[in-house]
């Protein structure tokens, strides 16, 4: 095909769940040699459209075309549409943790002859197909045994054994450190120019104006328009004000602090790593957090941010864990989450979807989950108080849902969020833990996050923020530590702190005094 030719046109995709439109006619437009983003707040309609082109939702699923190729298609399922070259690689990675890379790549597109697999012959080309995308572990590594960066490598190789040619990609670096992401980038930039286009939806908005050819906006299940990145002179906040339809004058909510005395406090906190005992995880790690305060903690992936929180937090990573926490100038113990709910502390997880919630569940259930007892007498649950705090968390925070009865699972990433962020207010905590609160959701939804952690602290609450994010820790936190192999290196006021310095620190052993 030429290289400027239209290799994609989705024509007014409609399609629709019980209740709700979650897609009203919808256009898109993607040409060979080139990266689409597709940006939008979450439930906008991005992933939703994106499993219409794959085969997730088969045709007759929803109305509209799609002409691929120049020819309309009627994808039955996913496997017709790879067989194609359309390949989607969904943000929870499709790799079976216990099975080796080259049983990954081919899983499913065996080679082989007569029902006998060739594993010689797959090894070999699982070998190749690494080389293309960088990663030089050995094929038979168990995937569980390497990172998320690696595991999206392995991913896009198993895309391109399948001949890939329209390669979809649904928050591909959100779970990725900058270099990581810088990597990944270049390879989709890479596969480009070898031919292979590319459609990525991401929240991350410096990374889509610095890779991204054109830029499809979607809002409220409508395509708003189309923007060509260079033409354009598309910048973030240009691509902020059709998300959301409106200028944004700031990513952080107007906020004064009033911060009180210290009331939390962890001293020479050490944990060893779970399978590896002789290995420090945490090493000698102290800080304070004051009442009213946004204790922000910067660090590269795997310094030790989230073992360091998950101990803290009833002891719940780690081994041979010794150190001492002290709230209110009175040492505690804190040995099990239940004890940490007890003493005022509340940890919400990186990963919502597998530690934060149970996706099963629906809205009322999750966010009463972490303190039954509030809501029950002699061990029976109220079902009436159950549903009225439900609702009230649903309307203070603005649950996208039209009421509590529906599944968490149905609710796009920001609304998860909110749903766990409530669950742990619901426990009345003193201090709340949140480690990488905003990632996977959008600009518009990460400001209503902002303004739930400020007005947690203007209760007199202390919030600690883990993030890998420098410019949203610069933003919302009053105070900022730095991380490295396990070790706090330095603390800055915020009027003191900037990306330079806490770079520096989070990655250096040197210190500096600490401040009070």
């Amino acid at each position: 095909m030429p290289s400027n030719a239209v290799i994609l046109q989705m024509r007014a995709i409609t399609k629709e769940f019980p209740g709700v439109k979650a897609l009203e006619d919808v256009a898109l437009t993607v040409r060979t040699n080139e990266i689409h983003a597709i940006c939008g707040e979450n439930g906008a309609g991005k992933s939703t459209l994106m499993k219409v082109l794959s085969g997730v939702y088969p045709f007759g699923s929803y109305s509209g075309d799609i002409v691929y190729q120049g020819e309309v298609m009627r994808f039955k399922d996913i496997k017709s549409s790879e067989q194609r070259g359309i390949v989607i690689i969904h943000q929870e990675l499709a790799l079976i943790p216990e099975l080796s890379i080259t049983e990954n790549i081919f899983l499913g597109n065996e080679p082989g002859r007569g029902g006998v697999i060739d594993w010689n012959a797959a090894k070999r080309r699982a070998t190749e197909l690494l080389a293309r995308v960088g990663l030089a572990d050995d094929p038979a590594t168990q995937i569980k045994n390497i990172g998320v960066s690696k595991q999206q490598l392995v991913e896009i190789a198993k895309a391109l054994n399948k001949d890939v040619k329209l390669l979809i990609l649904d928050e591909p670096t959100a779970a990725l450190n900058e270099a990581e992401s810088e990597h990944l980038l270049d390879l989709i930039v890479g596969l480009k120019h070898k031919g292979v286009s590319s459609i990525i939806i991401s929240h991350k908005l410096n990374e889509i104006e610095r890779v991204a050819d054109e830029i499809t906006i979607i809002r409220d299940g409508r395509s708003i328009e189309t923007l060509n990145v260079e033409g354009d002179g598309v910048d973030e906040d240009r691509i902020i004000r059709g998300m959301v339809g409106r200028t944004l004058e700031s990513r952080f909510p107007e906020y004064t602090p009033n911060i009180g005395e210290v009331f939390f406090e962890v001293r020479d906190w050490v944990v060893q790593h779970p399978q590896v005992p002789d290995r420090l995880v945490v090493k000698n790690s102290s800080f304070t957090v004051r009442r009213g305060e946004i204790v922000g903690f910067a660090g590269l992936m795997g310094a030790g941010r989230t073992e360091l929180a998950m101990s803290v937090f009833g002891r719940s990573y780690g081994t041979f864990i010794s150190g001492e926490l002290y709230k209110d100038g009175r040492r505690i113990r804190v040995r099990t989450v239940s004890e940490a709910i007890d003493n005022g502390l509340a940890y919400v997880s990186e990963d919502r979807k597998v530690l934060g919630l149970n996706l099963l569940d629906d809205i009322k259930q999750s966010i009463v989950a972490a303190k039954l007892k509030k809501i029950a007498a002699r061990g029976v649950v109220d079902d009436r108080a159950e549903y009225a705090v439900a609702e009230e968390y649903r309307t203070s925070l603005r649950i996208k849902s039209p009421d509590v009865d529906r599944g968490v699972s149905t609710l796009s990433g920001g609304n998860q969020q909110k749903v766990v962020l409530a669950k742990w207010m619901f426990t009345d905590p003193d201090i709340l833990i949140l480690d990488e609160p905003t990632r996977g959701i959008d600009v518009g939804a990460k400001y209503e996050i902002y303004g739930i952690i400020q007005q947690l602290a203007a209760q007199g609450k202390g919030v600690i923020v883990i993030s890998s994010e420098l410019p949203e820790l610069l933003g919302i936190s009053d105070r900022i530590y730095t991380i490295f192999e396990g070790q706090i290196t330095n603390e800055f006021p915020i009027a003191e702190a900037s990306p330079e310095l806490l770079l520096k620190s989070m990655t250096s052993a040197e210190k500096k005094a600490a401040i009070r």
